[in-house]
């Protein structure tokens, strides 16, 4: 089963470490579990999110359920030096990064396409974005289960490791950027990607060494996520091939 209900089983659940993706806890909820949930939460990186008691009986057909709902995690998670470590194995280490990717099916879009392109390792944010979830897993199309993942509070610190590690930080972005086919990518690359509508934030664009771009020719600006990190991530692959 892949959530867990109920206040006293959610907090033993995350005292015994299960891997828990997202908490949804009912508003005007309190009390001293409660209070430990969300500690507990916090202090394991664990995304806690509140919702309304109608959403709450959505997820879960029981009264038992006391306001709490946490979701099981889908995927197995590793440290970020796990993840450099074993791109370290690869001629041209590639790293993608996700900065506040929103929705589930571009997210499970995306990590499909990272799987295919041979990509080392995939860093995820926890705050708004989405968690990895039986939606993700099933639109991944079991790419979950050959892709290392890590989970990451700051990106901007995630980037600061990466570069004393040698990887170069390539964002994507409409603004100030370059042609991504005019890149030398024969070098440790880490790709960012962002939100849907917002894009990379401010403070991880000024951590990038490069800002690249994909050509349109058409009157809209700009392609969806996925399809964007497809089209970057396999120019990656054909031009190191070249």
């Amino acid at each position: 089963m892949n959530k867990i209900y109920g206040r006293r089983t959610v907090l033993e659940a995350l005292n015994a470490g299960v891997d828990i993706e997202v908490i949804y806890i009912a508003y005007n909820q309190h009390g001293n579990t409660i209070h430990k949930i969300f500690t507990s939460a916090k202090e394991r990186g664990i995304k806690v999110t509140q919702i309304s008691q109608q959403r709450i009986n959505e997820l879960v057909d029981s009264e038992n359920a006391q306001g709490v709902v946490a979701i099981k995690s889908a995927a197995k998670f590793f440290e970020l030096h796990e993840l450099i470590e074993h791109s370290k194995k690869s001629t041209y280490p590639l790293l993608l990064l996700l900065d506040s990717i929103q929705d589930p099916h571009n997210l499970g879009a995306i990590l499909r396409t990272a799987e295919c392109a041979g990509v080392d390792g995939v860093v995820v944010t926890i705050n708004r974005s989405s968690p990895i979830t039986e939606t993700v897993e099933k639109i991944s199309a079991g790419a979950l289960s050959h892709l290392k993942i890590c989970k990451v509070n700051n990106l901007v610190r995630v980037i600061e490791q990466l570069k004393k590690n040698n990887f170069w930080i390539f964002g994507s972005s409409l603004v100030n950027s370059k042609d991504y086919t005019s890149i030398d990518y024969k070098m440790p690359v880490a790709l960012v990607v962002g939100n849907e509508e917002k894009g990379i934030r401010k403070l991880v664009v000024e951590s990038c060494d490069f800002l690249v771009k994909i050509p349109m020719l058409g009157k809209i600006d700009s392609l969806n996520v996925s399809v964007a990190a497809g089209v970057l991530l396999f120019g990656i692959l054909r031009q190191r091939n070249a």
